[in-house]
């Protein structure tokens, strides 16, 4: 477990020391706000409102369970059974932290960032893939510069978004293809 926890370390003084420079150091704060992404997510709602009509209140619905259900089971069960402190408010680690936002308080594994949206990344994919094949790599871009950021700018290993990601993508998955299950058999019902 050490050399995991070293390596995870190590891992995040490369990214967050040896990649620093100016342009990341500006741009990603924005990429890790929630509040960056509202356009984005008001698209995404017209664009389900135009392409799901009448059901588009069901795919609405299972994106925010997919939303909350990242987030809180992130937040509420995984961070405080697990314990691991951000590595900005480590003291035998906070001397090496480049932090470029407020480090904040809470538990750093998993990383909720991360979970959330992975799992609205595996979502997305999973509803929209035969209407536009390049969600999935785009969805995964996305989902893993917000991931990235969370480690660039000082509030967690990458270790915590990693599994952050593989947890949100679990959940996006399993809650994509039983909205997709339940879209096509209100739509096969009505076909007959």
């Amino acid at each position: 477990m050490e050399s995991l926890i070293d390596l995870d370390q190590r891992l995040f003084i490369f990214f967050n020391q040896q990649l620093r420079n100016p342009f990341f150091d500006f741009i990603m704060p924005y990429l890790r706000d929630k509040n960056f992404w509202i356009p984005l997510y008001i698209l995404l709602v017209f664009y389900f409102l135009l392409h799901f009509k009448f059901k588009s209140w069901i795919a609405i619905a299972f994106a925010v369970v997919t939303a909350v259900m990242t987030d809180q089971l992130s937040s509420s069960v995984i961070k405080p059974l697990v314990h691991r402190i951000r590595p900005c408010n480590d003291p035998s680690f906070s001397a090496e932290v480049h932090l470029l936002v407020g480090c904040g308080g809470g538990f750093s594994f998993i990383s909720s960032h991360a979970a959330n949206h992975f799992g609205l990344a595996c979502f997305l994919s999973v509803m929209l893939r035969e209407k536009f094949k390049w969600m999935l790599p785009v969805a995964l871009l996305w989902a893993g510069l917000i991931a990235f950021a969370q480690v660039y700018v000082g509030l967690h290993y990458p270790l915590d978004v990693l599994c952050g990601a593989i947890f949100g993508s679990m959940i996006g998955t399993m809650t994509g293809k039983i909205c997709k299950s339940i879209l096509m058999k209100k739509f096969v019902r009505r076909s007959f």
